[in-house]
């Protein structure tokens, strides 16, 4: 059960949160129309691989200073908010049923799924002359051997942080000013899917949809580590496998400067 809080702790979490709301929106907004915007018109690989390592360090910094900063501040509270919303009867049925090995087999074979629908894509992509985009992403596909490197940083931190962020310590935070589970993860998920605005609309939804999911597995599964190690595999798909089964980029050396931008085979809506 959730502790009982009175209107004091509730006013300084609501304040917190908009803190970091605010934060958070800033940021969206400078690299949407900013950063992003530049990143797309650069040919340069240097510059390419500055604005990448840039994006690393203040994604781990801002991320994941945040997580750790909000988590010392409500660590008593993720365990008792994680209990209630996996007493919830939707929640709990879901978690009786895959109880046991079905649970894993179930896990285990979206993986494998996964990764066929992948390998199947690519040579579909392949003939093709390239890959449909959720979202305007295609800029930010490595195009390289050296920018591979960036992109499987990139999806591991993003994987790491993100996720300590968005399911641990920002619910835990929202849950003081809404006093109920289920809107403090919806929330949460919500400003996830917001943050990546850069993307265009679609990539919004596409986001917003795909934290839930996230959400979903650390509340059914009980493992923030899971949550972690599936978001940056998820994210290892887009940044690493597809540039490297669809595009070969990974035969292109780092020392080419100008490499061809990777195209999409239908054009991005944003």
């Amino acid at each position: 059960m959730l502790p009982e809080l009175g209107w004091m702790p509730r006013v300084a979490a609501g304040m917190l949160a908009l803190g970091l709301l605010a934060l958070f929106v800033a940021r969206a907004i400078r690299k949407d129309r900013r950063e992003y915007a530049r990143f797309r018109r650069y040919r340069s690989t240097t510059r390419r691989q500055a604005m990448m390592r840039r994006w690393l360090i203040e994604s781990a910094v801002l991320f994941g200073g945040s997580s750790v900063i909000v988590l010392l501040l409500t660590w008593p509270l993720v365990g008792p908010l994680l209990a209630a919303t996996q007493a919830l009867p939707p929640i709990a049925w879901l978690r009786d049923a895959l109880a046991g090995g079905l649970g894993i087999a179930l896990l285990i074979g979206a993986g494998l799924g996964v990764a066929l629908l992948t390998l199947v894509g690519a040579r579909s992509a392949r003939r093709e002359g390239g890959i449909v985009m959720v979202g305007d992403i295609a800029a930010l596909l490595p195009r390289n051997r050296t920018e591979l490197r960036w992109g499987a940083a990139l999806s591991v931190n993003a994987g790491v942080v993100e996720e300590a962020l968005f399911r641990l310590a920002l619910p835990a935070l929202l849950v003081v000013v809404t006093g109920e589970p289920v809107s403090a993860f919806l929330l949460a998920a919500l400003v996830f899917g917001a943050l990546h605005a850069y993307q265009g609309w679609v990539g919004v939804l596409a986001t917003g949809v795909v934290g839930l999911l996230f959400t979903a597995l650390y509340v059914v599964s009980g493992s923030i580590g899971l949550a972690m190690l599936v978001h940056a595999l998820f994210d290892l798909r887009t940044l690493v496998v597809i540039p490297v089964t669809v595009y070969r980029v990974h035969e292109v050396p780092g020392t080419v400067l100008f490499p061809k931008p990777l195209r999409a085979s239908i054009p991005n809506q944003t």
